[in-house]
């Protein structure tokens, strides 16, 4: 499960897409970049179970960003 999971936008004009996120998983910090096509590139060490990880992202950027 994530923890602490926050992002904000990439750049101070908000109509340009994109966001930085960060999370916790299993006591490791994990940040990376959400681009507007859903693409995610991690900015640091990339998370074990990377794929359930991504489709976790995928849904809480849904949720918060385009609710």
């Amino acid at each position: 499960m994530l923890q602490h999971f926050s992002f904000k936008p990439m750049f101070d004009n908000t109509q340009l897409p994109g966001w930085t996120f960060s999370f916790f998983f299993r006591n490791t910090r994990y940040t990376g970049d959400y681009l507007p096509e859903g693409t995610i590139v991690w900015t640091g060490e990339t998370p074990p179970e990377e794929e359930n990880l991504k489709k976790m992202i995928h849904e809480l950027m849904i949720f918060h960003v385009y609710d």
